[in-house]
């Protein structure tokens, strides 16, 4: 009997922490200003937003300058992704990606190709990593997009991302886009040679609808919103004071003990791994390169569906594909790992955080094992 409910799809979104929270309600109630109004309430407004920008900027250590609120990662990997390619199409119009892209990445450079774009897929080795000389055959002068995620959202990959922007500063004309969404909070990551980084506060704890885009000071972007006054004028608006102050509070708080919840979480992910990987019917995708957070498996025969709503009848909560994804018939991103339509079609997303008790992962991987083998007993 599951005495309580185990929830295991942070990946898709987390519960906003009472901290962050309190911080909107008390910034919602006392700065009623529009920030872009000249009277006292809406400079007041305007510093609130100033300082908290300041803080983003120190914590991802960044220019404050860099910083372009937007309503999260989809937003704003549209934004870097279009906006690179309609800004600076006279330079060429080839973009090169990889085949473990977030869908947010993926519908932008759809877009793209359906008015002239050519994009090329970086190959990968055993482990879902770039092939960074295969990347290199792939540049050519007329590349101004490369766009990879830091990690995966459906495997928990880790990309060599620091490698890649070295690589790439060779190219000047040349651009880097990341989705750090998925690493952001959970472990370091350098923005140094990174051109253009997307992120959402709902993934660490903070508040659905708000997220960022760093952009280099010296890169210019066509906006996806036009008209209005901002705190850029790369997406008009009126700023959201409530939501950019309870951002700059998630990150402060996610930042906190960074290297010991790696640790820990980690030690979750191993104990699950260990356990399950006893059963000759499971079968682990995520590999040892992969963030621990993020723990990916199949149950050949057993649909994912299925195993997901008999998990839900126990108050246990996971993920098929990412939760953005379309409704396809398999795992676009198994299926690139391990070139398996049997492991692509009958994959599941465990995603854990530092919060998740050694006490919940019990009870998931006892009930997890007594799903697997009632559903094959059913044929399932």
């Amino acid at each position: 009997m599951v005495i309580k409910m185990v929830y295991l799809d942070y990946s898709a979104t987390t519960p906003t922490s009472d901290e962050v929270l309190d911080t909107f309600v008390k910034v919602s109630k006392r700065f009623v200003g529009n920030p872009n109004s000249l009277h006292k309430l809406g400079v007041e407004s305007r510093e609130l937003i100033d300082a908290s920008t300041k803080q983003i900027a120190e914590i991802l250590k960044v220019d404050p300058k860099e910083i372009i609120y937007t309503s999260g990662a989809s937003e704003s990997n549209n934004m870097a992704i279009k906006g690179i390619c309609l800004q600076y199409q006279n330079r060429g119009k080839h973009i090169i990606t990889t085949n473990f892209e977030h869908s947010s990445v993926y519908g932008p450079i759809s877009y793209l190709q359906s008015i002239g774009f050519e994009v090329d897929f970086v190959k990968t080795d055993e482990f879902g990593i770039v092939d960074l000389d295969d990347l290199k055959k792939l540049l050519r002068d007329d590349t101004i997009l490369v766009s990879i995620t830091a990690v995966n959202s459906e495997i928990g990959i880790i990309e060599p991302i620091e490698e890649i922007g070295k690589i790439l500063k060779e190219y000047p004309k040349c651009f880097f886009h990341c989705d750090v969404t998925q690493i952001i909070g959970k472990k370091e990551i350098n923005l140094e040679n990174i051109d253009l980084a997307s992120f959402s506060a709902h993934k660490i704890f903070g508040i659905k609808g708000i997220g960022c885009l760093i952009k280099k000071e010296k890169i210019s972007i066509t906006p996806l919103i036009h008209g209005g006054k901002s705190t850029t004028i790369y997406r008009s608006g009126t700023p959201q004071v409530a939501l950019i102050a309870s951002l700059a509070k998630t990150l402060r708080l996610a930042n906190e003990d960074l290297e010991a919840n790696y640790l820990y979480v980690s030690k979750l992910n191993s104990k699950i791994k260990n356990e399950l990987s006893k059963y000759q019917n499971v079968h682990i995708n995520s590999n040892d390169k992969c963030l621990p957070y993020i723990l990916n498996l199949s149950i050949p025969g057993i649909k994912p569906e299925t195993m997901l709503h008999a998990l839900e009848e126990k108050d246990i909560y996971i993920s098929t594909q990412t939760a953005c994804a379309s409704n396809d018939s398999y795992s676009k991103a198994v299926y690139s790992l391990t070139n398996d339509k049997d492991l692509a079609s009958s994959s599941i997303r465990i995603s854990i955080s530092y919060i998740t008790t050694l006490e919940e992962i019990d009870i998931f991987i006892k009930e997890f094992i007594d799903c697997v083998n009632k559903l094959t007993l059913r044929g399932e």
